[in-house]
């Protein structure tokens, strides 16, 4: 009896996710300077899907509507909000932080489905959707950053309730709390059912303050430059100067950028080893083998890259994300090369662990991505950024549009070749040879925008 309750108990899940961690801040996708040894053994030992995407925002605090895709299986613009409720005059609409409170999250669902269901970490997304999601937790983090020493940390609250007054600072760096918080949990876990046990980092999003060890790892002299590395972006974007984008001089200076990048591959090096500390865990609790391990993040930084620094913008450098599954139901060593978006993440845990669906979830399964199938990969992906850019790639050619009019405005396209262009770095948009994929990429983003009604086009709409 107890052999067949074991072959018949779901699995557990371990899902981490970090802040601003690009998918190719990771040795594991061919970064030979950061220093990755347990995320590239996590690759080898599971699933490396090479081409996962986050679909953007309305807000310049991007981890929002990236994790409330995640979290949620939905587009953007359900994620969070209505068509009515988007006014895109407003830089930031109240209503553009929480959660679509008809639509449940992943855990939610685990939960509901007799899961013990535990949130460690950043949560920016509503204090009311993180009750619905979670059965028990530990140094709850509700905002968006701040100093990785000192975060106003909450325990648990099983009324959901979560008063401001209620929050300590910590005295641990941030990435360490919550580790142990993860390894506390696993060591003390001894329930019958399986786990949902979810991990949201603070690192490496700026304050970039690494231990000083792991920062002497890195020598600003050996770090290179990214190859498209710019002074300042060719024109304007629609957003040159919000917050992130202030965060080195103008313009860019190469042993300014060489600094910023050694302080995020510290803190990238420095949060490796403490998910090193969770697998170990995981390994002396016995449950390493009974569990799914997903790592990922909310979506990518530029660091310098096309004389940008944040991720306000829909360039792969901030768009592309890493994605990485480990355990039961999964092969090793296999490279998933499709198309995906974070919202595919939710069906596809659903369907590694038996789950039945929510009708609500939007997100395709890539399951059959990992078998090789192409059915399981989609055949665009799509981002926006504000009212002022959007995007369709088919994973070779990919169109980027602004939509920024006025004086000082850029109404214009940028078309490149990703294959032979990975850095967007030559833009053929004006170029007469390429006019059929031009045009082809503009059908297919317009018909995206049509079908989960995007409110720039109403807004244009209104202009005539």
């Amino acid at each position: 009896m107890r052999e067949h309750e074991a072959r018949e108990k779901k699995p557990n899940i371990v899902f981490l996710i970090a802040d601003d961690h690009r998918f190719d801040g990771i040795g594991a996708y061919g970064n030979q300077v950061v220093q990755t040894p347990v995320l590239d053994s996590l690759a080898a030992e599971g699933v490396r899907f090479t081409s996962i995407y986050t679909m953007g925002g309305q807000t310049a605090a991007l981890c929002v509507p990236s994790r409330a895709c995640l979290l949620t299986g939905t587009n953007v613009f359900h994620a969070m909000v209505t068509e009515k409720e988007v006014k895109l005059g407003e830089t930031e609409n109240p209503q553009l932080w929480a959660i679509n409170p008809s639509l449940p999250t992943w855990p939610e669902v685990y939960r509901r489905e007799g899961y013990r269901t535990f949130g460690i970490g950043k949560w920016h997304n509503g204090k009311e959707s993180f009750a619905k999601s979670f059965s028990d937790g530990a140094s709850i983090f509700f905002g968006g950053m701040g100093e990785h020493i000192g975060l106003p940390i909450h325990a648990y609250d099983p009324a959901g309730i979560y008063h401001a007054d209620q929050a300590k600072p910590s005295d641990k760096f941030s990435t360490e709390l919550f580790a142990e918080s993860a390894i506390d949990f696993i060591q003390q876990y001894k329930e019958e059912e399986p786990f949902a046990l979810y991990v949201a980092f603070t690192a490496p999003h700026d304050p970039r303050t690494p231990p000083q060890a792991y920062l002497d790892r890195y020598s600003n002299e050996h770090i290179p430059l990214p190859d498209n590395f710019m002074p300042e972006h060719p024109f304007d974007n629609g957003e040159l100067y919000v917050r992130d984008e202030q965060l080195a001089s103008f313009p860019r200076k190469p042993e300014e950028i060489r600094q910023h990048l050694a302080e995020y591959y510290s803190m990238i090096t420095h949060m490796d080893e403490q998910i090193g500390r969770i697998m170990q865990a995981l390994e002396e609790s016995g449950q390493r083998e009974q569990t799914i391990v997903v790592y990922t993040a909310d979506h990518g930084i530029a660091l310098g890259q096309h004389g940008l620094m944040g991720k306000q913008n829909v360039y792969e450098h901030s768009i592309h994300i890493p994605l990485i599954m480990q355990g039961p139901g999964l092969p090793q060593g296999v490279e998933a090369r499709g198309l995906g978006c974070q919202m595919d993440i939710f069906p596809t845990l659903f369907e590694l662990t038996g789950t039945l669906l929510p009708q609500t979830v939007e997100g395709k399964s890539m399951v059959g991505m990992i078998s090789g199938e192409a059915t399981g990969s989609r055949k665009n992906v799509f981002s926006a950024y504000k009212n002022v850019q959007r995007m369709v790639s088919d994973g070779r050619w990919k169109l980027i549009r602004y939509f920024r009019s006025g004086e000082a405005g850029t109404n214009r396209a940028q078309l490149f070749d990703l294959y032979n262009d990975p850095g967007e770095t030559c833009d053929l948009a004006e170029d007469p040879a390429k006019l059929e994929q031009l045009q082809r990429m503009e059908q297919e983003l317009l018909a995206w925008q049509q079908s989960i009604k995007d409110p720039i086009l109403h807004e244009m709409r209104k202009k005539g």
